[in-house]
């Protein structure tokens, strides 16, 4: 390199930023115009600018995201208190028994009795031996009614004809009274020892099974003392505690949804058969039943439950999944589709919320019959973005609502 040329090369190194002409043949200039070899310092025309430096770079186009809708229309909306529950039995009893005595007899446990059965039976040798005094008793206590009967017949027309003296007439009648008298007398017994008779007996009140059996046959039993415990599912309740904030919203006939998810069981409807009047004061709770059939005996005593209770109804509402709903600075807000220039957009749309059922939520303001709510891929969503309306609801989000077509 001569000396020329590297005072030239310093300079331009100086004042590149000043002058293009500094810059090799055939390269860019900084601010990115090309510039047409042997003219310096001249921009290339527009024409010939894809040979000098290639095509200009394109804006990057947004990549439409794939969401699900739902196109809600007015329904019928039911606004639902949820609880946990507990399944009873409505007819659960143990039997005790009513006098002291050694058991001879009890039914097994899983046997089906019905009303009237004895399912269990205590030593009955001292209460048949007084059964039997007692009717002894009275048997002769109905004979000695009997002769005093007939003395009296038979001496009233002799005190009629004043043959026998009004004293002795009035001692006849005094016997007769007193035989019949004892006869009461003797009657009360044997009922007295009829009933520690049948005292000595356990009788099923309904039709149901052995659920437990305290006491085995040789053992003792005294008055008051557990021996069976009968229970009948064909009817169970499910009871649950109400928080006291609702305590004037539930009513006795209010429509009720029984889930037992955890048993895989078919959920159940009822109606509240019980509202308690009280409120516990340990839980703040009060407490609602709710009868459902078992006759299949699916449902057993203790199963938990969730208790949805119908507290109100709202009719012509705007319904959406829960998850539809998306919550930032500006509030709380839903992602409508709307059909853009280039093909369908989501806007973001503020809302005001009602009432809130399971996972299922109102829209007091902000949507109207016909919009196409974004109920899958809503998180990932800004206002304007393009998307592709694919499928149908996904379970866990709640799917559409009753009635709504998937677009």
């Amino acid at each position: 390199m001569n000396h020329h040329h590297w005072i030239r090369g310093a300079v331009c190194a100086i004042a590149l930023t000043l002058s293009a002409g500094c810059q090799p043949p055939g390269e860019a200039p900084a601010d990115g115009k090309a510039v047409e070899k042997g003219a310096p310092g001249k921009a290339a025309a527009p024409g010939k600018a894809g040979k000098a430096g290639g095509a200009a770079a394109k804006p990057a186009e947004r990549v439409a995201r794939r969401v699900e809708v739902v196109e809600v229309q007015p329904r019928d909306f039911d606004e639902k208190i949820e609880a946990t529950a507990a399944i009873a039995a409505i007819d659960d009893v143990t039997l005790a028994a009513r006098a002291a005595g050694t058991v001879r007899e009890a039914v097994e446990r899983g046997e089906r009795v019905e009303k009237g059965d004895v399912v269990a039976t205590l030593d009955q040798t001292l209460t048949r031996a007084a059964v039997a005094q007692a009717a002894a008793s009275v048997s002769a206590a109905e004979t000695a009614v009997r002769l005093a009967q007939a003395t009296y017949e038979r001496q009233r027309p002799l005190f009629e004809q004043k043959i026998v003296s009004p004293i002795e007439f009035d001692g006849i009648k005094a016997q007769l009274d007193q035989a019949r008298a004892q006869l009461k007398q003797a009657k009360a017994a044997r009922s007295q020892a009829w009933a520690q008779f049948e005292y000595t007996k356990v009788i099923a009140p309904f039709a149901g099974r052995v659920e437990q059996r305290f006491v085995e046959p040789g053992g003792q039993a005294n008055p008051g003392s557990p021996v069976i415990r009968i229970v009948d599912t064909a009817r169970v309740k499910a009871v649950a505690g109400i928080p006291e904030r609702y305590a004037t919203d539930i009513e006795l006939g209010a429509p009720v949804d029984v889930q037992f998810s955890a048993y895989g069981v078919p959920a159940r409807t009822a109606e509240v058969s019980f509202v308690a009047s009280a409120i516990d004061s340990k839980s703040r709770t009060f407490e609602v039943e709710a009868v459902l059939d078992n006759t299949d005996g699916t449902l057993k005593p203790q199963m938990v439950a969730r208790l949805q209770v119908v507290r109100a109804r709202h009719p012509d509402a705007i319904v959406v999944p829960l998850a539809a709903v998306v919550r930032d600075e500006n509030g709380d807000g839903v992602f409508v589709v709307i059909d853009g220039e280039t093909g369908p957009i989501a806007h973001r749309r503020k809302v005001t919320l009602g009432a809130r059922s399971g996972n299922r939520i109102e829209i007091a303001e902000g949507l109207k019959a016909g919009d196409r709510v974004v109920v899958v891929g809503q998180s990932a969503l800004t206002d304007d973005d393009p998307v592709s309306i694919v499928g149908g609801p996904v379970e866990g989000v709640g799917g559409p609502v009753e009635g709504d077509a998937v677009r």
